[in-house]
């Protein structure tokens, strides 16, 4: 057992010679030293919502979960913040204010943070509108950032700027913010009416439907997402597949280049890389205030 001191609090770190991926040989001490370098702009997308656990102690080969409530035996500087839902269900979550909790978290074993598009005071008030891009193979990230792109056009036309980030799996987020008050019946019906335009113009690629047996070669704009029992995986925040990836921020450059075809994949050196370079891209999510238009 070790520890370490991150802003004046005292973290104790175990087992960090654990092997969290096994085909990288990514271990524990590598996942916090990951979350410490990152917390200066992963907290703010943390700050003040309530946030849900991916939690994988024992790698991720082995068990592994969502945890909305707090885990038990936190240290006395752990905040927590009771949020009560529009359906009336309670919640006791981490409040993740800080680097030494983000890191502590690290240490249980949380591989992935999803925080909701809320603020932990006003759960019945949604901070932005998400597009999930999800493709169905053999589509991928080529056709995502194809549909991304021309999504961005539109919302463009609309007077709303749009921000996007890989989804550290197989596709893209886009995340336009509000920070100005709407309800979520308002942010799903803007969602749905805009995927809907989509499909109007590219049926071939895009879909709107869940169905499985439509998937192929088509690229879902999962609209579903802006609702209040849902969370997105958060910027900066690593991914739980068979390599460690990461839900990076990514230039509109770099989407457009994408869908020419360019790889775009990013792990967390080449994120730790690009925030020396370029600092916070998704910044701007967490103060721009926009309202929706009519559709």
């Amino acid at each position: 057992m070790s520890s370490v001191e991150i802003g004046g609090r005292r973290v104790r770190l175990t087992s960090l010679d654990r092997v969290l991926y096994a085909e990288a040989g990514f271990t524990k001490a590598d996942l916090v030293e990951y979350y410490a370098a990152v917390a200066p702009v992963l907290v703010p997308h943390l700050s003040g919502r309530p946030v849900t656990l991916r939690r994988f102690p024992e790698g991720i080969d082995g068990s592994g979960w969502y945890q909305h409530e707090c885990p038990p035996g936190a240290p006395a500087w752990v905040r927590t913040r009771l949020v009560t839902w529009p359906s009336g269900r309670t919640w006791t979550f981490c409040a993740v204010e800080d680097a030494a909790t983000l890191v502590w978290l690290a240490n249980l074993g949380t591989i992935e943070l999803h925080p909701f598009f809320v603020r932990a005071e006003r759960p019945d008030e949604p901070t932005a509108v998400v597009f999930d891009l999800d493709p169905g193979p053999p589509a991928g990230i080529s056709e995502c950032c194809a549909v991304a792109v021309r999504l961005r056009v539109l919302l463009d036309a609309l007077g709303l700027a749009v921000y996007a980030k890989l989804s550290g799996a197989l596709g893209l987020h886009l995340v336009v913010p509000l920070n100005a008050t709407h309800t979520w019946a308002e942010a799903k019906a803007f969602a749905r009416a805009v995927a809907a335009l989509l499909v109007d113009e590219e049926p071939e690629l895009v879909l709107d439907r869940q169905r499985r047996d439509l998937r192929a070669g088509k690229v879902l704009v999962d609209w579903l997402q802006n609702d209040p029992t849902r969370s997105t995986v958060a910027p900066y925040s690593l991914r739980v597949y068979g390599w460690p990836t990461v839900s990076a921020p990514v230039r509109w450059e770099e989407v457009e280049a994408a869908a020419d075809g360019q790889a775009l994949a990013l792990g967390p050196a080449d994120v730790l890389a690009r925030l020396e370079r370029d600092g916070d891209v998704h910044a701007p999510v967490l103060e721009a205030e926009q309202r929706l238009p009519r559709l």
